[in-house]
């Protein structure tokens, strides 16, 4: 979608925008192989789509535009049963939990400042097979001025800013993150609360195609917790992610050249978070229209409302069983 044009939230409008498949023979490939994606499945599929939200009786506002609805059919490879559930339960958790996913603003002085740290950018270029790169670096989020909330704001924010692009829709995205000045106070920022809602969150419910996680210089203090995220996961999900003790390990798996210049890149730091700043400005409107979507709550669209701490806190274990891996 172009930056200049106005988001309609109309859930039912008189006539949809035309879409056209305008990226190169290699996503198309790749969009037919992993995706069963072509023109009719795609045609047929999103007039499907807008069809269910037209007549959804909780759904009050709604982006209906192709590049929107595509986020869900391409995480769900077509399926219209799974990617009206993925919208519907989007559309939930934004309502449910606006301090994390509302307000997503880039001139917010705090998460500018985040952004300005170094904490989260994409790289410039794409790896060879088109797949965008994700650069963070724990150590940069400074857990004595910024808490939780904050940092799943700006999750949350690059996020939306980067997901109507459609190579990454189909191509999937990969995440590096350098944790050799990890800091204990990075864990203690999280409540059990935090936990417990984000785990509701994260299941099935955000349109994205993890397709590697490398974690870099991981210190001692986190093994333990590290060993029990990845026995809880699907055997699927724990075979993308990859634990490195350094970067010349890393870069077994990554072109060293995709990386920041400070670690053996091309780019400097400083120039990615700028690209990318500019990238978030550009798109702030879109970003922040999101917030007039509206689906009316009720205990069905929110089956955990009623949850016991017991349910939780045996929920969280289940919850990342449950994650659904393309």
């Amino acid at each position: 979608m172009d930056v200049t044009d106005k988001i309609d939230l109309n859930k039912a409008p008189e006539s949809y925008a035309p879409y056209t498949f305008n990226l190169s023979d290699k996503f198309k490939i790749v969009a037919q192989d992993e995706l069963r994606e072509d023109d009719d499945m795609r045609e047929n599929a999103l007039k499907q789509f807008r069809e269910w939200i037209a007549k959804h009786p909780l759904i009050r506002k709604c982006r209906t535009d192709a590049p929107f609805l595509l986020r869900f059919l391409r995480t769900k490879k077509f399926s219209i049963p799974a990617a009206t559930e993925m919208l519907e339960k989007y559309l939930t958790i934004r309502q449910v939990y606006p301090n994390w996913f509302f307000k997503l603003d880039i001139n917010d002085p705090d998460l500018e400042a985040i952004i300005d740290s170094g904490y989260l950018y994409p790289l410039p270029e794409r790896d060879e097979h088109g797949r965008k790169i994700m650069f963070s670096n724990a150590g940069k989020f400074d857990t004595s001025r910024f808490t939780s909330t904050q940092l799943i704001k700006v999750h949350s924010m690059v996020l939306e800013a980067l997901q109507d692009e459609e190579e990454s829709q189909i191509a999937g995205y990969i995440h590096v993150t350098d944790d050799s000045e990890l800091n204990i106070g990075f864990l203690s920022i999280w409540s059990f609360t935090d936990i417990r809602n984000l785990a509701h969150c994260v299941q099935n419910s955000l349109p994205m195609r993890q397709k590697e996680n490398h974690f870099v210089n991981l210190p001692s203090f986190a093994n333990k917790l590290s060993e029990f995220i990845l026995s809880v996961l699907s055997e699927k999900l724990r075979n993308r992610v990859f634990v490195h003790r350094g970067w010349d390990e890393l870069k077994t798996k990554i072109n060293p050249k995709l990386l920041p210049k400070e670690y053996g890149g091309t780019v400097p730091e400083a120039e990615c978070i700028a690209l990318f700043k500019k990238q978030l400005k550009e798109r702030r409107d879109i970003v922040l229209a999101l917030d007039e979507m509206e689906i009316e709550i009720n205990k069905s669209t929110i089956p955990w409302a009623d949850s016991t701490d017991s349910d939780i806190a045996s929920g969280v274990i289940g919850s990342f069983r449950k994650l659904e891996v393309d």
